[in-house]
């Protein structure tokens, strides 16, 4: 069972994100926050396996609920589910340490796909929202000097897929661990620290295309 708090100002959103998730078979939401200081307190005090976060809140804002909710749990995950797309919400909740960005627009089904995927370890980006980022990432003219191994890459791909590690080495018929330790030596030499960094970087960088087959 996932267990899901519920972060978002505005009490009739909330009720139906809320109503989402209860007639989600596997999900069970333990908890609702009105604003970024009671999502931080409702997450110290439930251990939930991720907070779903708005980013537009009264007193403390959902990125900064999101930077102190990673701080202090490292079991949490936070989704953000929000109306805002703009450059400087996205990098805000990504560096602020969320592990996927989703809109209030997207199905029903895509938002109930991206909690069970984020609490498996994966990253969830909408399509806009993954192009935003590459687009202000990206440096133009600058030198590509970062070589993955065949097999690095291959594991990004998939990551970037949104397969799990236990999927992946599945995919790729090697263990879990090795799927780890390549995805450990893919961020050193991309100079990042987590999957979305990664996948971001390699994109960028043209490691890895859209759509999920290499270059």
């Amino acid at each position: 069972m996932i267990r899901v708090l519920v972060a978002d100002d505005h009490p009739i959103v909330r009720s139906g994100i809320v109503g989402l998730l209860t007639d989600a078979e596997g999900i069970e939401v333990v908890g609702e926050a009105a604003t970024g200081t009671e999502a931080v307190d409702r997450a110290l005090g439930l251990r939930p396996d991720l907070v779903l976060m708005d980013l537009r809140m009264p007193g403390l804002d959902g990125t900064e609920a999101t930077l102190a909710i990673t701080a202090e749990l490292s079991e949490t995950r936070v989704l953000v589910l929000t109306t805002y797309e703009s450059d400087d919400h996205i990098l805000g909740a990504i560096e602020a340490g969320a592990s996927g960005y989703l809109l209030k627009a997207a199905p029903s089904d895509e938002i109930i796909a991206g909690v069970r995927a984020v609490v498996e370890g994966d990253t969830v980006l909408a399509p806009s929202i993954a192009a935003t980022l590459v687009k202000r990432m990206r440096q133009p003219g600058e030198p590509v000097a970062i070589s993955l191994s065949p097999r690095e890459t291959d594991v990004l791909r998939l990551v970037a897929a949104g397969k799990s590690n236990p999927q992946i080495g599945r995919e790729l018929y090697i263990g879990e661990a090795t799927v780890k330790t390549h995805l450990l030596h893919a961020f050193e030499k991309l100079g990042v620290s987590d999957r979305t960094q990664a996948v971001l970087r390699a994109l960028d960088l043209g490691i890895i295309e859209r759509g999920g087959s290499n270059r």
